[in-house]
């Protein structure tokens, strides 16, 4: 993994999550949509949770759903829903939208716009949820060590 790529999970973890989560959690790896925590990372925690109006089984640092972790842990050879799995699987979703290559040359805002093909919290994503700008993921994303071109 790339620098870049470091510093591009970090955003998205920091979009999907917020501050405030991220630092009463484990980092965000434990945390279901709506903002409670869950409490073992054996497998995806599975709850549908109700908050604001909409229902979603999205856990973790990367708010992963329930059927994208069940498509993706026998392809990537996941046996858990532990930190490093949910790593794996968000830089297998960046990668699949052409992000990585983007954000290895320094492309910050394609690479966003691509990833909000897949999370709700970024610019240009088509899902009614709040929506980070995006000079405020560009700022986070430098100042976690990721470089602009």
């Amino acid at each position: 993994m790339t620098n870049n790529e470091i510093a591009l999970l970090k955003t998205i973890g920091f979009s999907e999550i917020g501050r405030d989560l991220l630092a009463h959690s484990d980092n965000g790896y434990n945390v279901l949509f709506g903002g409670c925590l869950f409490q073992s990372y054996a497998d995806h925690p599975r709850k549908k949770v109700t908050a604001n109006g909409l229902t979603s089984t999205a856990a973790g640092k990367y708010q992963i759903l329930e059927r994208i972790y069940d498509a993706y842990k026998p392809q990537l050879g996941l046996t858990d829903f532990s930190p490093h799995a949910q790593d794996c699987i968000a830089l297998e979703l960046f990668k699949e939208v052409g992000a990585d290559m983007l954000i290895n040359e320094g492309h910050f805002e394609e690479a966003i716009k691509r990833c909000s093909l897949r999370w709700a919290s970024l610019p240009g994503a088509k899902w009614d949820q709040h929506k980070n700008n995006m000079a405020y993921l560009e700022a986070f994303y430098e100042n976690v060590g990721g470089t602009l071109a």
